[in-house]
């Protein structure tokens, strides 16, 4: 089987590609639209599909260059750092401290599944972990990193593999499941929204300056570069952080400074490079996943997988949707919540993107989303996990 590895520029224009062709479906089937399935999901889950049949006939294996995709994702994030004005998240106190004891017991919850699943097989319970919230809640770039810590500190052999295909599950269902369960909790509820226009739709609604478009990018460009003196700073101390972390906490600082100093930042123009990033970064992520690595997981895990994904979806449809306040801004924060939850926060602005543009918009869910999913989860997953490593 021939091994093609691509490089930067070749991977960003299959990229765009993929995109295009997900907006091309969704635009084109009526069904797409109809469950609120994300443009970047349906041309990436495409794609991936073609690589997992070229992989299966030993045709080529297919390695994407990830520098774009990188940069999309820190990108992304540091224009989510933009939408956490402190005076902001005050306005919506109430649902922020509720998601964050939301977010504490999804964590606690999935390990506790995690390790169940795990133990009841003979298994180590830090296995557990890896089909907890190392992957499912952390994604990526958390699973890459413990299933390093979990093979190389507690010599849990296969434990990386375990992590990383359990994000890549994660991954997928939180695409397909997203959007359709916040369009069920609009429908069912006779929900609509009460505002007249998102932040994109303003933008796309008033001209771009490109001097205030120039500023946008350079005030990114330089928080970006910032942000990398903060994770360095996390690695002296041999504390494993995301690589986009830097950035974001930059970002929030630069918002909050200029709220401060009544300094007027570019912000339409920060929306729509966030956005246009998002998408790039999830079609990007989607189209190399490699699917064939699911079929390496034991039974026992897929089992504990599809677990997840059911307990995680109750919680969110019957419990979070209610204590949330019952509205259309609370469907469109569960859409997000089952983003983020088993996924990445670009998959729950994706599944909130979904459901806005069939249903009107939700300016309190697209604020919060990305700042629990970005910042806050980051902080509470990484601090029980420390905990369950020491205890376990």
């Amino acid at each position: 089987m021939e091994n093609l590895v691509l490089d930067m520029y070749q991977s960003a224009a299959i990229g765009a590609v993929v995109l295009a062709l997900g907006f091309y479906l969704v635009k084109r089937f009526s069904v797409l639209r109809k469950y609120c399935i994300p443009a970047a999901v349906v041309g990436g889950l495409a794609v991936s599909f073609v690589m997992l049949l070229l992989h299966s006939g030993g045709i080529a294996e297919v390695s994407f260059d990830r520098t774009v995709r990188d940069l999309s994702m820190t990108a992304f994030f540091c224009s989510v750092g933009f939408m956490a004005s402190v005076s902001a998240i005050k306005s919506g106190k109430r649902v922020f401290l509720i998601m964050l004891v939301v977010l504490l017991m999804l964590t606690i919850m999935q390990n506790a599944v995690g390790v169940f699943s795990a133990t009841s097989f003979g298994l180590d319970p830090k296995y557990g972990l890896a089909l907890g919230s190392i992957s499912l809640l952390g994604g990526h770039g958390t699973a890459a990193a413990y299933g390093d810590v979990l093979v190389n500190d507690y010599g849990l052999v296969g434990a990386d593999v375990v992590a990383i295909a359990s994000a890549t599950f994660g991954l997928v269902i939180s695409g397909l499941i997203g959007g359709p369960l916040g369009r069920k909790l609009v429908v069912k509820n006779e929900l609509g929204s009460g505002s007249k226009n998102t932040l994109l739709e303003n933008s796309i609604q008033h001209s771009i300056s490109n001097d205030e478009f120039l500023k946008a990018v350079l005030i990114l460009l330089v928080c970006m570069g910032a942000g990398t003196l903060i994770v360095s700073a996390f690695d002296v101390c041999n504390i494993t952080v995301p690589g986009y972390l830097g950035g974001l906490l930059i970002s929030v600082i630069v918002r909050n400074v200029c709220d401060y100093k009544k300094i007027q930042l570019p912000d339409k123009e920060i929306e729509m490079i966030g956005w246009a990033a998002v998408c790039l970064f999830l079609a990007m992520a989607l189209m190399s996943m490699k699917l064939w690595e699911l079929a390496n997981l034991a039974s026992v895990m897929v089992l504990t997988l599809v677990i997840q994904a059911v307990v995680l979806g109750l919680i969110t449809y019957f419990l979070v949707f209610r204590i949330t306040g019952r509205n259309y801004e609370s469907a469109v924060l569960s859409a997000g919540l089952m983003g983020f939850g088993m996924g990445a926060t670009p998959n729950a602005v994706a599944n909130m993107e979904a459901v806005i543009e069939e249903h009107g918009p939700a300016p309190g869910a697209y604020l919060l989303v990305p700042i629990l999913g970005g910042v806050f989860l980051d902080l509470i997953n990484t601090s029980v996990l420390t905990v369950l490593l020491n205890t376990l």
